[in-house]
């Protein structure tokens, strides 16, 4: 239907615009302005050498057809013209042509074409009589013949009709342009609000299809009861909460459980994006929120869900350079029309983002957003549900065991789960297997991390050998030290724009992050520079990254945590987002330039103490280094057992022909010509850190490699 409406509309368009040229074709008087030369239409006739003419009263058009004595002067004057030639368009000249003095031929006598806008005050009554005695006395009496065309008056509506076109063209347009603009329900409806329930998403869901998150469902539960049951809370003098707002991460399941929230009722539910009411004409906003809830208000009990609500509740006044005046216009609208609510009207506001800091406070009051529900990652159990029911219509082979997927992705969103098990499904596919099998799930979980393997990718010698002793530092610094992850994979083949990795799992879900913790994970960033230091007398910028994440880590321990002993449980500095969010414009960062130097100091002092027991670790144990990074650069791969089994002194069995390295010859290139690789360690996702005081989330990323 939109395809046979998009085509239609552009057949009018190139319809319209045929007419418009049509018109100014048929009805152009335009012709050319080049002088005419009535001297010598005059002499002409003066001179009896015009035996015929017509002219056209109309446009002035006029045909002279000459004598054959006129002719043959014509002919000596320009020798170029020939009789019999080719025909030049006196017909052309005669019905509103431009020609002056065009000539052709008719026998043995030529024809002019001329354009004389006054030809009738030319051949008035008094000359043309005259004209005709001078051609009778030059011919022997004969007599001169013409043929007078006569103007006929152009009707109004004719003359008009270019001008019509015109305008009703540019109506069309317009109207097209408003059309498209309002999604296609005519001019009239561009203030309209873009909703979609369900039925035309065709995604109905409900609790059952929503796992990992069971107190938030509790939360939820209450809503559905009163859908369902006005009668049971209203005589308790009860209200339900008008809004609740849902905030988390990203892939969390906000939407799917305000869309299970619908279908578990069993009520109308209407769908709409904050960034739907922002339009390019002013007022619209304000105007589709009253059309929502008008919507709404006609099929109550309903739910109303606003995805990222955050485009349009944004705090009001926000930015340094002042407020933005539709965007609030139209939040002062959806403010109004969730406090105007009946306790009985059954419309029930859910709304999610993962940017509740930002949004107005009015916003948040009760009254309007009475409940907030946060989505947070689901811990083992929660996961463990979740890739059951993305793996429900997924064949799995016997040595796929979801409780230990689910131990090995820790700080995995149900998108990152749901992305896991189809990466794993591609993979399996592509190997030609009817099943999905322990191996597929283990690759797709680390290509969603670190990205794809580049087997293609040529690594040179040199190279080889720096990235081993590199991801070897970081994973014998993890094995080491008392609080790190165990290692779960080392690789030196590159994946994604990293040339190498060091890949740890931990082992439980961690609510909080001790500064042990973080001590310790500061040595094992370190701890590849390290080791390219100890061995090879150099360093590379390969660790610039880690140099990045230790620093921060730092910065944070000292700032943020209050885990420096000098500057003692301070928190310095704020947030830089504040000034654009409207608030502490004028407030500088919190600390004197004596503080700011104490707390670069103990920075350095934090990453100088984790550099030396790297290099003490990594010196105490360098035959394990040496065997590590040899390993590395004959298979290019370990997992987390083999690593175990070489630091405690065992040998891996010899390597089979399938798991051999490339060939030599695929990768050399000569080392003076090659760039420098890239290289960096990767982790895992780590679990979310709750602090107790702001229920808030850390989920540090996977490296990237650095920029050189």
């Amino acid at each position: 239907m939109n395809k046979n409406r998009k085509s239609t509309s552009g057949l009018m368009i190139i319809a319209l615009l045929g007419l418009i040229i049509m018109a100014f074709i048929l009805f152009s008087t335009g012709g050319d302005t080049q002088t005419m030369k009535y001297s010598e239409v005059i002499d002409y006739f003066e001179q009896g050498k015009v035996s015929e003419f017509v002219l056209n009263m109309k446009n002035g058009a006029m045909q002279l057809t000459l004598t054959e004595e006129a002719t043959q002067e014509l002919l000596e004057q320009q020798p170029g013209m020939t009789l019999g030639g080719q025909q030049t368009g006196a017909l052309g000249g005669l019905w509103g042509g431009s020609s002056s003095g065009a000539a052709s031929d008719t026998a043995k006598q030529a024809v002019l074409t001329y354009t004389l806008p006054y030809a009738g005050e030319l051949l008035d009554k008094d000359n043309l009589q005259r004209y005709r005695e001078i051609y009778a006395e030059k011919n022997g009496g004969a007599e001169l013949k013409m043929d007078l065309l006569p103007a006929t008056e152009t009707p109004v509506w004719l003359t008009m009709l270019p001008m019509l076109l015109i305008s009703v063209l540019l109506m069309a347009g317009f109207y097209y342009f408003m059309y498209k603009q309002s999604g296609g329900g005519g001019a009239m409806n561009v203030g309209r609000a873009k909703v979609k329930d369900q039925a035309e998403q065709g995604r109905k869901a409900t609790f059952k299809d929503v796992a990992g998150a069971d107190e938030e469902k509790e939360e939820l539960q209450e809503i559905v009861e009163f859908l369902k049951n006005q009668t049971k809370f209203n005589t308790l003098g009860a209200r339900i909460p008008h809004g609740v707002l849902l905030v988390g991460p990203p892939g969390t399941g906000k939407t799917l459980l305000a869309r299970a929230c619908a279908g578990e009722a069993g009520v109308p539910f209407y769908s709409i994006s904050g960034s739907d009411f922002v339009e390019m004409y002013v007022g619209v906003g304000a105007s589709r929120v009253r059309d929502l809830f008008d919507k709404a208000k006609k099929t109550a009990p309903c739910i109303v869900f606003i995805d990222e609500i955050d485009a349009v509740g944004r705090q009001r006044g926000a930015g340094l350079g002042g407020g933005h005046d539709e965007r609030e216009q139209t939040l002062n609208q959806l403010l109004v029309e969730m406090d105007g609510f009946g306790a009985n009207e059954g419309v029930i506001v859910i709304a999610a983002t993962n940017r509740a800091d930002i949004l107005d406070k009015a916003l948040l009051r009760p009254g309007r957003f009475d409940r907030q529900v946060y989505v947070g990652l689901p811990d083992i159990k929660g996961r463990e549900e979740i890739l059951k029911v993305h793996t429900r219509n997924k064949p799995l082979a016997p040595d796929v065991v979801l409780k230990t997927i689910a131990k090995s992705t820790a700080g995995f969103t149900g998108a990152d789960l749901e992305n896991l098990v189809n990466e794993a499904a591609l993979l399996a596919a592509k190997r030609g297997r009817k099943a999905i099998t322990e191996q597929d799930i283990e690759e797709a979980s680390i290509k969603v991390v670190a990205g794809p393997e580049k087997k293609s990718r040529v690594v040179t010698e040199r190279e080889k050998r720096l990235t081993s002793y590199h991801e070897a530092g970081h994973a014998i610094t993890h094995y080491y030290c008392e609080t790190a992850d165990p290692v779960h994979e080392i690789s030196i083949i590159p994946r994604g724009a990293a040339g190498g990795y060091t890949m740890s799992l931990p082992e439980e879900d961690k609510n909080y992050v001790t500064k042990k913790q973080m001590e310790d994970n500061i040595v094992t960033l370190l701890g590849g520079r390290v080791a390219e230091k100890l061995v090879l007398d150099d360093i590379s910028t390969g660790a610039s990254n880690d140099l990045e994440r230790a620093t921060a880590i730092a910065r944070s321990m000292v700032m943020r945590y209050g885990f420096s002993e000098r500057l003692g449980p301070v928190v310095y500095g704020n947030e830089p987002s504040e000034t654009f969010l409207g608030r502490d414009l004028s407030a500088g960062r919190g600390y004197s330039e004596t503080v700011a130097s104490e707390i670069d100091a103990e920075i350095r002092e934090m990453l100088d103490e984790a550099y030396e027991a790297a290099r003490v670790m990594l010196s105490e144990h360098i035959d394990k280094l040496h065997t590590v990074a040899k390993a590395l650069m004959e298979r290019e791969k370990l997992s987390g057992e083999e690593f175990r089994i070489l630091m405690e002194g065992g040998t891996l069995p010899p390597l089979d022909k399938d798991d051999a390295p490339r060939a030599d010859a695929e990768k050399a290139e000569d080392e003076k010509s090659s760039a420098p690789r890239r290289r960096v360690s990767v982790h895992v996702k780590e679990p979310a850190v709750q602090e107790p005081a702001s229920v808030q989330s850390e989920t540090p990323s996977a490296e990237e490699a650095p920029k050189e």
